[in-house]
């Protein structure tokens, strides 16, 4: 079986992860992306996603965000050829989720595009935020803005879309290739992740199901079986 680097290689060479301006080795950042390397590798994502005790809840945000940035990115970027305007004229998970994309002013009211359309205009929109020092800081002593937690909370929302429609669209081509494990592994830390700090509520009475959609029920099996 092909093994998943040699995938990412082959079919997404030419893609490119975020690479952030972190901040000098030995500082908390740099801590926590070594603690949150190290604890992926055990047997519980639900142990690895909490936020190690002493350590700033924020920086604990940026990092993880920024790694589940990278991950999305070079997953999708294994099925770009088989995701084309052709074969997905829509960004839709299921018929009844279609995602149109926003972003003012370029995108001032919501557009439908084609699914690697939208994805590609969601990746960029990611990275200027993540490369963003108002949004990110990355200097030491420079404190994260007011409204942090609302943009990631942003990140993540859109970034689950690429989830979805990876999963109702192009998973027979994930199985195929040998990345099944991990999608679902990817999937299922970011779901934890998302449970963990809260980052599904939107607003007063957001509901969970309502939020995660056309993965309702595999998001609900996931948090079931951890």
């Amino acid at each position: 079986m092909t093994s998943f680097i040699q995938t990412i290689n082959s079919n997404a060479r030419n893609r490119q992860t975020f690479q952030s301006q972190k901040r000098a080795k030995g500082t908390s950042t740099w801590q926590l992306k070594q603690f949150a390397d190290a604890t992926l590798g055990g047997n519980s994502l639900r142990k690895c996603v909490q936020l190690p005790e002493g350590e700033d809840r924020n920086e604990w945000l940026a990092v993880n965000v920024v790694d589940f940035y990278n991950q999305i990115n070079l997953l999708y970027g294994s099925i770009t050829e088989f995701c084309s305007p052709t074969s997905c004229p829509e960004m839709k998970a299921t018929d009844e989720f279609e995602y149109l994309w926003h972003d003012p002013p370029a995108f001032p009211k919501p557009t439908r595009l084609p699914a690697p359309t939208y994805i590609s205009h969601l990746l960029t929109w990611t990275s200027a935020h993540l490369s963003n020092a108002n949004l990110f800081p990355t200097a030491p002593g420079v404190p994260f803005p007011a409204d942090f937690e609302r943009n990631v909370r942003q990140i993540f929302k859109r970034l689950y879309r690429v989830y979805a429609h990876i999963y109702c669209h192009h998973y027979t081509v994930v199985r195929g290739l040998g990345l099944e494990p991990h999608l679902n592994t990817g999937f299922k830390h970011y779901v934890l992740f998302v449970e963990e700090f809260g980052l599904a509520e939107e607003g007063r009475g957001g509901k969970r199901s309502e939020w995660y959609g056309p993965l309702g029920e595999l998001v609900e099996s996931m948090l079931r079986s951890d």
